[in-house]
């Protein structure tokens, strides 16, 4: 089974966090490893979709967990077989696979019927000792078991087989003797039982190495005729071998997973019951095969690599389940810990798009044209047209030099970016578009950024906007709520806060403060400037 190595960034993804996942998966890929597949942790902002959109991108696949799954460990994969299978063949194959306990039973659609055993047959071929009967045996699989054929004329047609079985053998001297009326008869060279058996109306009779084959060829009756290879006492037990598995199964209270199931859930399940073997269902409730306790020693884990961030509360739930490859960042290290060493590399610039187009340049490779003019469009956004105090001069070289190989004009590409129509958006969606979660010393802090041209049109929502705020603190319980409109032509940040309105004055060196709203100039960037300030002040 083929692992795939999920790239994601962070919940409320931005334009850097969803392209560094793009461009990141397309490096690896390209160098060979071919199982990299970007993820994201939510919806697109209106300028990652658009962007996405302009150079012909599909969103990531959404990632919602990375905590083990049944679908992620190596269960076994039996054969599954249909309902209307012999009981032999069920058994031949675990005779064959010593490893195989049990094996799973299907509907027609493919769906789970039952759950059949080694012992499950045995119990059910020792309750024939007590009552030899067969009931509406298939004449097919009854022929198959006995490796025989019918000798009747061809017209006589025989679907089913029913009755109980006798085994005419005489004893002790004395001819065996019916009733046969409505058994099934088995017998040797006697041909006067036989005579008796149709003459009866036996259900059927089963010449077992006989030589009276040839003598009741093409007879025409009521009765079935069989010849086969086997005596008469290997014959009586495959005919119960013959019996179609569906009435041997397990089909009540069977504990069954889904592959979307997560492993510490299946692990409960498992220890409250006494099953060695479970069938495993896709989302369709078909069978796809089965797991066994061993399977949950040591489960094969996801695979993730972090991009554009490196905090627990920022990134995919169940990170502590999967196995962390590798984490590329341009962000504070923060609170993301391994029980391994990992490939890391975390860089002082003001993209994350700007460290793996580095990536891209040591190996000597050169992303395709929209690729490249995606991370160009990523670097312009993250550094807000290089004003954010972020910015380095690698930022703008390796903007531009993914420009060049786009075939664009790095200022018309700005001006695409930053021209997402906000008019339309909610105070909501505004609002938790890009929403990240912060804890700085015991403090519990949520920040969003809108990144626009003009401010204003923004901040004719502002009460709506404060009222969406005050029910994101009670819900998120945080310490304080921030709302940053970044004006790039501005070059500056309108802060609408709630929360300690002497914490904001300090932190930003300012005289006084006037309602929940100042403007702050030359503040650009939550993670660099923002975020910072607080924790200074904080501790």
């Amino acid at each position: 089974m083929e692992t795939i190595t999920y790239v994601c960034g962070h919940r409320n993804p931005d334009t850097d966090s969803i392209v560094a996942a793009i461009s990141y998966a397309a490096l690896q890929n390209m160098l060979g490893e071919n199982t990299y597949l970007p993820a994201r942790l939510g919806q697109p902002n209106d300028e990652t979709a658009a962007l996405l959109k302009r150079f012909g991108f599909q969103e990531p696949e959404l990632l919602s967990t990375v905590r083990t799954q049944v679908r992620d460990i190596a269960y076994d994969q039996p054969p599954r077989l249909d309902r209307s299978v012999p009981v032999s063949r069920a058994w031949s194959i675990m005779r064959e696979n010593p490893n195989i306990s049990a094996l799973p039973v299907t509907n027609k659609d493919g769906t789970l019927f039952g759950m059949v055993t080694a012992g499950g047959i045995a119990e059910g071929d020792m309750q024939t000792i007590q009552n030899p009967l067969l009931q509406n045996v298939p004449i097919f699989n009854v022929l198959s078991a006995l490796e025989g054929h019918v000798l009747n004329h061809e017209d006589d047609l025989f679907d089913v087989l029913s009755g109980e079985v006798y085994i005419a053998l005489p004893s002790a001297g004395d001819p065996a003797s019916g009733p046969f009326r409505g058994r099934v008869v088995l017998c040797g060279q006697q041909e006067d039982v036989v005579e008796e058996a149709l003459a009866e109306k036996a259900a059927c009779v089963i010449l077992c190495r006989s030589d009276l084959g040839e003598k009741y060829r093409g007879i025409d009756s009521e009765t079935c005729v069989i010849t086969t290879p086997l005596d008469v006492w290997q014959a009586s037990r495959m005919l119960y071998q013959a019996t179609p598995i569906s009435r041997v199964a397990a089909v009540k209270d069977i504990a069954c997973f889904h592959l979307d199931d997560y492993l510490d859930d299946v692990r409960e399940a498992v220890l409250q019951s006494r099953y060695r073997s479970y069938p495993v269902l896709d989302a369709n409730g078909k069978v796809v095969g089965t797991l066994s306790r061993y399977h949950l020693i040591q489960p094969q884990r996801k695979r993730i690599v972090l991009v554009d961030h490196n905090e627990i509360s920022q990134s995919v739930p169940g990170l502590e389940q999967a196995e962390l490859i590798a984490i590329i960042d341009h962000h504070r290290l923060a609170d993301v810990q391994t029980g391994y060493p990992v490939f890391m590399r975390n860089e002082p610039v003001g993209s994350t798009n700007t460290i793996i187009a580095t990536m891209f340049q040591e190996q000597g490779l050169l992303p395709e044209e929209k690729l490249a003019g995606l991370m160009a469009a990523a670097i312009i956004s993250d550094t807000v047209m290089f004003k954010s105090p972020t910015t380095t001069p690698r930022d703008r070289r390796m903007a531009e030099r993914l420009a060049r190989i786009a075939g664009l004009e790095l200022d018309a590409l700005g001006q695409e970016v930053f021209s997402a129509n906000i008019a339309e958006k909610t105070p909501r969606a505004l609002l938790t578009t890009d929403f990240k979660e912060f804890h700085l010393a015991d403090h519990r802090l949520g920040i969003s950024q809108i990144t626009t041209m003009d401010s204003a049109a923004v901040l004719v929502q502002k009460d709506a906007l404060m009222a969406e705020m005050e029910k994101l603190q009670q819900e998120g319980h945080y310490d304080m709520v921030l709302l940053m409109v970044t004006d790039v032509l501005r070059e500056g940040t309108e802060l609408l806060f709630l929360g300690d309105q002497e914490t904001i004055r300090q932190a930003f060196g300012l005289t006084r403060i006037r309602g929940n709203r100042v403007f702050l100039k030359g503040i650009m960037s939550r993670k660099k400037q923002m975020v910072p300030a607080l924790a200074l002040l904080w501790g």
